[in-house]
């Protein structure tokens, strides 16, 4: 799913440098769960901060050994490599990660599938396919997908994958638990304010040394300098989904390389989806499924979860945004 829901960063933080009172800003940039990762910490002391940042990281990496499927060892590896032989045991946590994927695939009626790493990658975009692979083809791709397929048990705490070959995996998805995870942490240990970005899965908390609201700068696609607009979090998520970067074109039609878990077309319409609310990991998986259900079915979608908003941005340059999007000074001219 990593490869395929593929996220490009149209968010950057907007710090202020000016501090109102004693506390202190580090930041530090790292390689996690196969992506990047940027920690920024506000903390009454250096060393204070500093060590916070170690504990995130090392949180991230815990994470990460446990639910990444290009680990061998990790126990989603296992749950796969037991695909259609025998139910494995996971952690609680895992289980649980597990559950809520499955929810989030029931609610969006397969926009989003957590077995969606079992696809077979007919489609390329990398600038080597000529033409649509067949119709035969892209059914075949998706035999091994399907959330219905897996089979938990919450007395044993247990995942069994019928079919054999199907494989669960949470992509970006577990990047926003990590993200989640780790400002609760940072919450329960006492550092009132930070950001967790993972490839542009963002929780935040608390404000900026000089008082303000963390500013969270969302970039116009098509033109990656210029910025769309400018909106304050604190204690909130965001999230961005998008496929400006990643298509190919036939009869005149834009395919990108978002595909459709339930059919194996790629999603068609949207250019980037942009999700805020409480939970990284909602956002994003509401901001993936937002970008296969298109413009229309994904605004009644989200419109359903009042504490969440988004802003759609078209492949022909229109912005849409949900009923409780607050922010109205919006850059227009996309193109």
């Amino acid at each position: 799913m990593k490869s395929s829901h593929y996220k490009i960063l149209l968010l950057f933080i907007l710090i202020s440098s000016i501090s109102g009172n004693s506390q202190v800003l580090r930041k530090r940039t790292t390689l996690l769960m196969g992506g990047r990762f940027d920690i920024s910490i506000v903390a009454h002391d250096s060393l204070t901060a500093e060590q916070s940042i170690n504990e995130v990281i090392e949180e991230i990496s815990r994470i990460e050994n446990l639910i990444s499927d290009w680990k061998p060892d990790s126990q989603v590896s296992e749950v796969n490599q037991n695909a259609g032989i025998k139910p494995v045991k996971v952690d609680q946590e895992v289980f649980e990660l597990t559950q809520r994927a499955i929810e989030l695939s029931k609610k969006t009626k397969g926009a989003f599938d957590v077995s969606f790493a079992a696809l077979d990658r007919v489609w390329k975009f990398d600038g080597s396919m000529n033409e649509m692979p067949s119709a035969e083809a892209i059914k075949k791709s998706v035999e091994k997908v399907g959330y219905k397929n897996i089979v938990l048990d919450s007395v044993n705490s247990t995942i069994f994958l019928k079919l054999k070959g199907m494989k669960i995996g949470f992509g970006a998805l577990g990047e926003g638990y990590a993200t989640d995870k780790c400002r609760s942490m940072m919450l329960a240990k006492g550092i009132k304010a930070g950001i967790i970005n993972g490839s542009g899965d963002m929780s935040t908390w608390g404000k900026q040394p000089n008082g303000e609201d963390w500013k969270i700068g969302i970039t116009n696609p098509f033109k990656p300098e210029k910025i769309l607009a400018v909106v304050p979090l604190n204690n909130g998520a965001v999230t961005t989904s998008g496929n400006y970067e990643k298509y190919v074109v036939f009869n005149g039609k834009r395919y990108s390389h978002i595909i459709n878990p339930a059919t194996g077309y790629p999603a068609t319409g949207l250019c980037s989806v942009t999700v805020f609310g409480p939970s990284a990991e909602t956002a994003n998986g509401f901001s993936t499924s937002l970008m296969v259900l298109g413009k229309k079915t994904g605004m009644d979608f989200i419109d359903q979860y009042p504490d969440y908003s988004c802003i759609m941005i078209t492949d022909d340059g229109k912005i849409i945004k949900s009923k409780n999007f607050k922010i109205s000074k919006i850059d227009s001219k996309l193109k």
